[in-house]
């Protein structure tokens, strides 16, 4: 196969079908298992005060935003043209197959390279753009991290576990940009062939071979990224804090923004589709430990999951199935 059919086939049709039937099995067990919980989220949107509603999906839909104006910025310094609010659909769909799949974010790695490949997109900037978001995903999310346990330890609420989560993170966090960026160099290098047989990898390590770094040379440019990458954190913690307003808890917002990022950490360690479970636990318990009762802690994080996971959901599927065919 010539490096022209290589270009116009980044990712190996194995790989490609392997994700699309994840990602959309994933999605579906997780609304079919938990109609309950989806029910349980119309009764509680019903009761809450319409205003705080409002504001929350003004929230979730600047998440979308956010996410867009990071590959859009990426774009616009090589040279490419591509409407911001084209690229909203990409970014609701990569969300949600972050979520579908537990894999620390690299499932919508993956689903990036596909769908920015289906848009015309070579496959050097396609990795070029990836390499800037990853790097500044992980560095967004590292701050936020750290930013929670400060906070954390300021409320005297830290606790062994809480810093075994945080240390593990934190690790994930440094590995997986670092592994991108050693996965970058080996692209140039010979890997052995039954290796590349079996991953099904030979093309995307030649991508990756020649993928150029200069957009992480940028400073300018990686500081604008891991501001808006940090922005959706703070969104969705906001989003956190609204739903606590809206069950009548007027709390601060920086008791809703440690209890969100902990919650997300645990989510994103955690080997569960979706964090299901795992995000409404560290939630409550996070809450909880901050002074919240119970069952408002458990209302507002059921309101927060609906607008963050549920109400996303089909979209995102249909989305994910239309970039990925």
């Amino acid at each position: 196969m010539t490096y022209e059919q290589r270009k116009k086939k980044p990712l190996p049709y194995r790989l490609k079908a392997w994700l699309i039937g994840i990602l959309l099995l994933s999605g579906l067990i997780g609304t079919v298992t938990h109609v309950r919980e989806i029910e349980h989220f119309v009764q509680l949107m019903r009761q809450a005060e319409p205003l705080w509603l409002i504001l929350a999906v003004l929230l979730q839909v600047t998440t979308y935003f956010s996410v867009a104006a990071v590959w859009y910025q990426a774009m616009r310094h090589i040279g490419i043209r591509y409407s911001l609010l084209k690229l909203i659909p990409l970014g609701i769909a990569k969300l949600f197959s972050d979520q579908a799949m537990p894999s620390g974010g690299m499932s919508g790695t993956a689903f990036f390279i596909a769908a920015l490949n289906k848009r015309g997109i070579s496959p050097e900037n396609c990795l070029a753009i990836l390499l800037l978001s990853l790097v500044a995903y992980y560095a967004a999310y590292l701050i936020a991290a750290v930013t929670s346990v400060l906070l954390l330890t300021i409320y005297h609420a830290m606790h062994p576990w809480i810093i075994a989560v945080a240390v593990l993170f934190c690790l994930l966090a440094v590995a997986i940009p670092v592994s991108a960026l050693w996965l970058r160099r080996m692209g140039r290098k010979e890997l052995p062939p039954k290796l590349l047989r079996t991953l099904g990898l030979s093309n995307m390590l030649h991508d990756f071979g020649n993928a150029s770094d200069e957009l992480l040379r940028n400073p300018v440019l990686v500081s604008t990224t891991i501001l808006l990458h940090g922005s959706i954190f703070l969104l969705d913690s906001a989003t956190l804090w609204v739903m606590l307003h809206a069950v009548g808890q007027h709390v601060s917002f920086l008791v809703a923004f440690p209890s969100f990022v902990l919650a997300s950490i645990v989510a994103t360690l955690g080997p569960i589709p979706l964090g299901l479970g795992t995000f409404e636990v560290t939630s409550v318990t996070m809450l909880g430990v901050l002074g919240v009762p119970l069952e408002a802690a458990l209302t507002s994080t059921l309101l927060l999951r609906g607008f963050t996971l549920w109400l996303p959901m089909l979209p995102g599927l249909w989305l994910a199935k239309r970039e990925l065919h």
